[in-house]
């Protein structure tokens, strides 16, 4: 049985003392693992959907993609920086403004998923499917790191230091001292480590695995300080993790449709989102998959007590927290793949199998504005901070910026 460790915090610490507190961590050199020799196999792509019209609403296009483009992140400090990752085995840092490329990040051999920014902008990390993750530093444009990991799950940068967290489908989650690869490795169950999140604090991180089960890390000593399994965990595995603006409270998205909210501090569940499926499910025949409805994206609202959940079958879900109940439920005409919230309004954005990105109001449920340009699916997309502006990537090989100033401001 795990042993539950009490941690007590004495006041919200500051960036400069975390940055500190993360110089004192114990990293041991560990050697980089073999990825996997196995190829990743794409299957060809399924061309332009019924139906996308030509309608396009962005402002700039970036196209030097030349496959389904997976991943974008907007750099933290200015705002001004795109760097995108895609099927090509190529990931790009290019200007919001205009397209221009900034550079290019040479050098993988597989898929890119996985792209960000460092909290100040100064590096850039990029990682494929096979593992390997290069940072390069933005103003040199140049290479200063790279490492090879099983294969990548996820990747994200530590909220106030150059240090870097990545999850591997063998369990493991790794973190490094960016640029001196100082490394630690936090090990999970022998199963994919499917997503992760580093808390506000910046002295956990909750990490997701295949199996269902969910653990908080600390980042410091290296050990979980809680762990959800069995029937406080989820049933199938988990496809996301998010965390409040106090990192208070966790909650995380599951294949098995349901959203589970947790303290933190305790690592108790408080309640469970579920769901109900609107078609009675048919019986099942040998051979056929069952028809599920997974939670594909999850966030908090900053500026009320809200969460929104998107689930795949089109649904976003509006909960109250302060109620644990279900306020609205937006309709999606395809699969949601991605929700954020603006920081600091109760507008939430949707982005969908359908090519088209949605603002919302969660207060009222209803649709504010929707803004496409896409010939096929959006498959990942950024807000910047004073969420004028739009950034998304596609499987039609193209990013886009779309502005969404709103007439209410």
């Amino acid at each position: 049985d795990e042993e539950i460790i009490e941690v007590v915090e004495l006041g919200p610490p500051g960036p400069d003392d975390l940055a500190e507190e993360m110089e004192d961590v114990d990293f041991e050199d560990e050697g980089a693992e073999e990825p996997d020799a196995e190829a990743w196999e794409s299957e060809d792509d399924e061309g332009v959907e019924d139906g996308m019209e030509a309608q396009d609403d962005s402002e700039v296009t970036f196209s030097l993609h030349s496959a389904s483009v997976f991943c974008v992140s907007l750099d933290p400090k200015t705002n001004t920086l795109a760097v995108t990752g895609g099927e090509d085995d190529k990931a790009f840092v290019w200007r919001v403004s205009d397209g221009e490329l900034l550079f290019e990040c040479s050098g993988h051999k597989d898929s890119v998923t996985c792209a960000g920014f460092s909290h100040d902008s100064v590096f850039v990390a990029t990682g494929d499917m096979s593992g390997l993750i290069k940072v390069w530093r933005v103003d040199a444009k140049e290479e200063v790191w790279s490492f090879e990991v099983g294969d990548l799950e996820w990747m994200e940068w530590h909220p106030q230091a150059h240090v870097l967290l990545a999850g591997t489908a063998d369990g493991n989650t790794w973190m490094w001292k960016i640029p001196s690869g100082d490394c630690k490795t936090f090990q999970g169950p022998a199963c994919p480590a499917t997503c992760g999140r580093i808390l506000p604090d910046g002295k956990r991180a909750v990490v997701g695995y295949e199996d269902g089960t969910m653990r908080i890390w600390d980042l410091k000593q290296g050990t979980s300080l809680h762990v959800l399994k069995g029937q406080d965990g989820h049933q199938d595995p988990l496809t996301c993790v998010a965390s409040n603006q106090d990192g208070s409270l966790i909650m995380t998205g599951s294949v098995d449709c349901h959203a589970k909210l947790v303290n933190s501090a305790t690592g108790k569940v408080v309640c469970v989102f579920k769901m109900e499926s609107v078609t009675p499910k048919a019986p099942i025949s040998e051979g056929e998959e069952a028809e599920s409805n997974s939670v594909e994206s999850l966030g908090f609202c900053n500026v009320m007590p809200l969460a929104a959940v998107g689930y795949l079958d089109g649904t976003l879900a509006i909960y109250d927290l302060s109620t644990q109940s279900l306020r609205h439920k937006c309709q999606h005409e395809s699969g949601i793949v991605q929700l954020l919230w603006e920081e600091s309004s109760a507008v939430v954005y949707t982005c969908s199998l359908d090519g088209a990105v949605r603002l919302w109001d969660a207060r009222s449920g209803k649709m504010i504005s929707e803004y496409r340009g896409h010939s096929a699916e959006i498959l990942d997309f950024a807000v910047n901070k004073d969420a004028s502006i739009v950034v998304t990537t596609s499987g039609d090989h193209q990013a886009k910026v779309f502005c969404v100033q709103r007439p209410d401001r």
